[in-house]
């Protein structure tokens, strides 16, 4: 190798090292470094007293609602979004690109608006005569709103790069449309799907503004983790607010890794779908 390459080559491994010096550093101070402020106030009373915090029974039903209306939702959205996405890649509609920028209207949208809008369609005064405000299906609502865009905008790309030949293909050797689904399209899809319903269950998780307003916050009804804890700290109980939220955020965390790890898993059901054709065809031949 001659001098002048490795000479080359030198300054870009210093470039890469100072990019992952920059970026370690600004992951610590938006990141990790709040993230351990928080958890360090959350033991500052002692183990006993972060175990009281996380243990009484407010906070316990609390987390429980709040799990069980995110996973709820998640599901829902899965199979919605799923749906959403198929139709903007593969139908053609008047419209279209005005459903496609209001998907991602959640994400423009400040919460607080969000929930004071919901109020307004599903509260006392809704024009259509529907009153779901203060109940548990309006946390479901409110959760089904924000976190709308997140299976779309995962699934689109992989449809939109997805290999229509293979699909093309399994039709012409005698596949049902269920079939190609099945084996085909939803295996790669599976890696997209999970990745938005774990970004969306993080956020469910973790969701106050289109929330509070909407909920009415009635302990042991329709309070979720993160309005208990705006009242405990409202109640200057900001220690007990910390353990609420390192509970939360080890579930989101514990959620996401699972998810990205299911993710990373990509079966090989359409390339078995061809494999067990070819073998049939082969089995036919052989029996003639």
């Amino acid at each position: 190798m001659s001098t002048l390459a490795l000479s080359r080559r030198r300054p870009a491994h210093g470039s890469g090292a100072l990019a992952l010096g920059i970026s370690t550093l600004w992951l610590s101070l938006i990141v990790l470094i709040p993230l351990a402020a928080v958890v360090a106030r959350s033991f500052e009373d002692g183990v006993g007293a972060f175990w009281d915090a996380v243990s009484n029974r407010q906070a316990v039903d609390a987390l429980k609602f709040t799990l069980l209306v995110s996973l709820a939702t998640v599901i829902i959205n899965a199979v919605t979004g799923t749906l959403l996405a198929w139709v903007l890649v593969r139908d053609r509609f008047p419209g279209k690109k005005v459903v496609n920028a209001v998907i991602d209207l959640p994400f423009a949208l400040p919460t607080i608006v969000a929930g004071l809008t919901l109020l307004a369609l599903y509260g006392p005064n809704s024009p259509f005569g529907i009153n779901v405000a203060f109940t548990q299906f309006a946390v479901l609502l409110a959760l089904l709103f924000v976190t709308l865009p997140f299976v779309v905008r995962s699934v689109q790309p992989v449809l939109i790069e997805a290999d229509r030949e293979m699909e093309e293909a399994a039709i012409s050797l005698g596949a049902s449309n269920r079939t190609v689904f099945l084996r085909i399209i939803l295996p790669n899809l599976a890696p997209a799907i999970l990745s938005g319903a774990g970004l969306a269950f993080a956020r469910a998780v973790g969701e106050f503004g289109s929330i509070v307003l909407i909920s009415g916050n009635i302990p042991f009804d329709t309070q979720v983790s993160s309005v208990y804890i705006f009242k405990l700290i409202e109640s200057d109980a900001p220690i007990s607010a910390a353990a609420v939220s390192v509970v939360l955020l080890f579930v989101s965390l514990v959620v996401l890794l699972l998810i990205r790890t299911l993710g990373q898993y990509r079966p090989g059901a359409a390339r078995g779908f061809f494999v067990s054709r070819r073998d049939r065809g082969k089995d036919q031949e052989a029996a003639s």
